[in-house]
């Protein structure tokens, strides 16, 4: 009876972590896409303020290439957020759950089964 109760705790204590895993990862994806529209924004607020500024010493502003722009305030924005989707990257990495193997278990016990 000691086995069976055994067993059954693994299976429970399996489904309890596998729940937990995919609980994990699903925050660590939320995370991942408010960073995401946080650098977007960003990104945009600073565009905005660089259109303004041209605008208020009296240059439309096509002079200067949009996509050069871009380019630019994306490269200064987006390291800490590449940092941090590397980091949520490694994280769901090491977010594992193994199955209990049953019947190695039964296997490995025959003799206490047996008698």
């Amino acid at each position: 009876m000691g086995q069976l109760v055994s067993d059954v705790t693994k299976v429970l204590d399996y489904k309890e972590s596998k729940n937990s895993a995919k609980t994990e990862r699903q925050k660590i994806l939320a995370q991942m896409a408010e960073d995401e529209k946080t650098k977007t924004n960003l990104i945009k607020k600073i565009l905005s303020e660089q259109r303004a500024k041209y605008g208020a010493t009296g240059n439309s502003g096509k002079t200067l290439t949009e996509e050069a722009v871009l380019k630019r305030m994306r490269s200064e924005t987006e390291q800490p957020y590449d940092e941090k989707y590397k980091n949520n990257l490694e994280k769901m990495k090491k977010i594992k759950t193994s199955k209990p193997n049953l019947i190695k278990t039964w296997l490995s016990n025959i003799d206490k089964i047996a008698g």
